[in-house]
Order: C-alpha cells, then structure tokens, then sequence
C-alpha cells in the first residue's frame, strides 16, 4: 500500500479503539458476574474463579510472544489473528452450558491481551511523529475505562437480559474492529528478523503460571498449602533459569538488555505497583458499598448501584488520558506518571481515613481515576520512548504482563486482609481501612519509584551508552 493510499491515522485509531475497548469489557464485566454464572453452569466457587484465572494467565503468556510476533511478522497482520482467535473464544464463552467449555473458551479469549502492544506498535508506525504520545496515551486510558465500564455495566446486562450477553456485546465490537482492520488499517513498514526462542517462550510461559496459579488460587488452597508453596518456590528458580536463557540466547523472546534500560524496568516496577492499586480498587470498592449498613459500614448496594461508584473513577480516566497524551508530547510522560501515582495514592488515602458518606467514596473515586488515567497512559509512553521500533510489541508487551502481575497481586492481598479480620463470619470496618491503608502505601511507593524514572535527556543518554 503506497502512502498516498494509507488511511487517515484517526481511521486507525478508531478501529484499535473498538478493539482495545472489546478486550478490556471481556476482562471485568465477567467478575460481577461470577455467582451468577457459578449457579447456572452449577459448579463451585473454586471452579468459577478459573474463569478469571484461566483468561489471566491465557493473556500473560500470549501477549509478549504475539507482541514479538507484530514486530517479526506484521503488526496487522497479528493483530488481525488475534482478534478472530478472541472472536472465537468470546462466542465459544457466549454458546457455553458447562463450567469446562467456558474456562476453555476465556483462554482462548486470553489471546486479546495481544491488542494493546499491537496498538502501540501500529501508533508508533503510522502516526505523525507529534501524535504518537496523544494515541498511545488514549489507548492505554482504554484499559483503565474499559475496566471501569465493565464493572458499572455489568449489573444492568445481568438484571435485564442474561449473563450469555456479557459476552455477545464485545463479539459485536470484535467483529466490526477485525473487519475495518482488515479493510482500512495499513500493515506496517516495520519489520526485524528473527525467530521466536522455544526455551525463551517455553521458560516464559513456566514461571508466569508458577506464580500467577498459586497467587490466584491461594485463597482457595490455602497461602500455606503445598501446592501453593512449592508453585511459588517453581517461580523463583524459574525467573532467574529464565534470564539467564534469554541472555545468551542469539534471538531471545524478550531481549534483556532492553529491559536492563533504567526507563524500562522502572516503569515496569512502577506497572507492578499501579497494577496493584487499580484492581484492589475494582475489589475493595464495590463489597464495601455493598455491605449493608446494619454492619455499621457500606451502603447496602446492589450489584448495579455497586457499579455506579466506580463511574467518577471511569470519567476521572477518560478526562486524565488526553492531557497525559499532551503532557508527555510536551514535557515527557515522566511527569504525568509521577502525577497518576500521586493521585492514586491520595485516593485511597482519602478512601482509609473517609467513608461513611457516598460523597466521599465518589470524591476518592474520582481522584483514583485521574491518577490510573495518569499513569497507565504514560506508561506505555516511557517504553515506547526508550525502546527501538523494532521491539515495540514486545517491550510493551511484557509493560502489559508486569500490571497484570501487579493487579492478580493487589486483588488478592486486598481480598486477603480483609479475609483476615472478619468477625463472625463478617467483614469489618477495620479490615477495609487496613486493606485501602496498604493499598495507598504501595502507590506511595509507585510515586517514589515515579521519581527515579530518568528524565528524557538522562534516557537518551543511557541508552546511547548502553548501545556503545
């Protein structure tokens, strides 16, 4: 395709936006859903947490190899095979009547998990230089938004129709973004040679479902059970086997130098932990206003009403993501992550000492959503800044697994502490103060690490050294 025939970029940008916003809708509208889907497919609660485990670990083991791919092989072209391999596992989930078929069909589904470094990859290739920060700033804002909405629609989709649709209204989206794809979106210019390392994949895959199992299931094993220990034990060797392999590898998965750069493992240590404060939010929030008000705490919410106090936390994004694209074309995206790990910080600062009105869950909300919108729309801009074209997808890939990490982790602590503190049987007002406390501590940590991301002349002038 010449440049005269490439489409206009917004083109573009549309259609990785439907893609981008299927994806995230399919990972958190299911979550308020589980009891629901746990009854009709009769099966117990450890087998309907696999239908959030199984799409996790489906996307964290997917998403660096398919990034590496697009950079191997064609950004669109990947891109569109991943979008009908999650056609088909969210119809697969739409059709399901067994608890079996549908944690078959969410990793399937894992596969989407793809579409956001395949967007930073296409946006680096064809935007106009000045607009790449702004496009990839709105994409990443997508997950945080499309996060958001799944939780607040949700309760709506079950009250009115039926649990199958959670799944049918994303296919729709999928269909129409794999179609225009196809149809408007150019394949990109960029291209390395190379091969994908089998041992560089195989040892991946290894050390991510050692640690992601047992940190999803150990509320259900057991922290001290066998299985979870010796997982977690897996992992430990199996990180460290891992680097190793790729660093003497001739065409390594995921290269380590690159990741070796101070703006990649720092913004990949400040993912970890932003990770770690967005999804302890979508789990503490919604129980707390959902508790009765008889415990002496909580709103006595219904699942819909639930969702709506996560809406300033969705408009706090949508309104972040923009001027974090502007900030980062003006002043670096250093500054709007120092920001998002600020505000985030403070809203669960305010969410620990104030939260007995609903005015004062909104308000926290509100702040929580303008730092996430803050950080995780610069996040994708510090790597994308710091690595080669050539190893966009992969780069930003592993950004993308590194907050998954951060979120499976967040949830589960924050789900564990206040485990820990219940009294007859009941949550405490206690343990959500404790839970929001430690939540806020390692985002004040985030801000800290924030801080140490290098500024754009001390990048350039690391990586230059680096390459010499």
């Amino acid at each position: 395709m010449s440049g005269v025939e490439r489409q206009h970029y917004n083109v573009t940008f549309t259609l990785l936006a439907v893609a981008a916003v299927a994806y995230a809708l399919l990972q958190s509208l299911v979550a308020p859903a589980l009891l629901t889907i746990q009854e009709d497919l009769h099966t117990t609660t450890a087998g309907a947490a696999w239908i959030l485990t199984a799409y996790l670990l489906s996307a964290s083991v997917i998403t660096p190899i398919a990034g590496r791919l697009g950079d191997m092989y064609g950004k669109k072209r990947v891109m569109v095979v991943v979008l009908i391999v999650l056609a088909i596992g969210t119809a697969l989930a739409g059709l399901a009547t067994t608890i079996g078929v549908m944690i078959v069909a969410r990793v399937i589904q894992g596969a989407g998990g793809a579409i956001f470094p395949l967007s930073f990859a296409i946006i680096r290739d064809e935007f106009p230089r000045e607009r790449v920060p702004h496009g990839i700033a709105l994409i990443s804002a997508i997950l945080g938004i499309g996060g958001g909405l799944g939780i607040v629609l949700a309760g709506p989709i079950i009250q009115h129709l039926d649990y199958h649709w959670l799944f049918w209204f994303p296919l729709g989206a999928v269909i129409v973004a794999t179609i225009g794809i196809v149809l408007f979106v150019p394949e990109s210019p960029v291209k390395t040679r190379g091969r994908i390392d089998p041992l560089g994949a195989v040892l991946l895959a290894a050390w991510l479902l050692a640690l992601l199992v047992p940190v999803s299931q150990g509320p259900t094993w057991g922290w001290t059970s066998p299985k979870t220990l010796v997982l977690f034990a897996a992992a430990a060797v199996l990180i460290p086997v891992w680097v190793w392999a790729e660093s003497r590898s001739r065409a390594p998965l995921v290269d380590m130098q690159m990741m070796r750069l101070r703006p990649v493992w720092t913004t990949n240590l400040a993912a970890l932990v932003l990770g770690f404060g967005m999804f302890a939010s979508f789990v503490l929030v919604p129980e707390f206003v959902e508790l009765p008000a008889s415990d002496g705490f909580g709103f006595g919410a219904s699942v819909t009403e639930a969702g709506l106090f996560l809406v300033p936390a969705t408009l706090g994004m949508l309104v972040a993501g923009p001027i974090s694209g502007r900030l980062s074309s003006t002043v670096g995206s250093r500054v709007p992550l120092i920001l998002g790990a600020l505000f985030s910080c403070v809203g669960f600062a305010l969410l620990a000492v104030a939260h007995s009105q609903r005015f004062e869950i909104y308000l926290a909300m509100a702040v929580m959503g303008i730092g996430i919108g803050f950080a995780f729309s610069s996040m994708a801009n510090l790597i994308v800044e710091s690595v080669p074209a050539h190893q966009t997808g992969v780069a930003t890939g592993m950004n993308t697994i590194v907050r998954s990490i951060g979120g499976a982790i967040g949830s589960q602590v924050s789900a564990g502490i206040v485990a820990a503190t219940l009294v007859a049987g009941r949550p405490t007002e206690r343990g959500f103060t404790l839970a929001f406390a430690v939540a806020a501590g390692a985002l004040a940590l985030g801000f800290f690490v924030a801080l140490y991301v290098p500024k754009p002349a001390e990048a350039h002038e690391e990586a230059v050294a680096e390459a010499a």
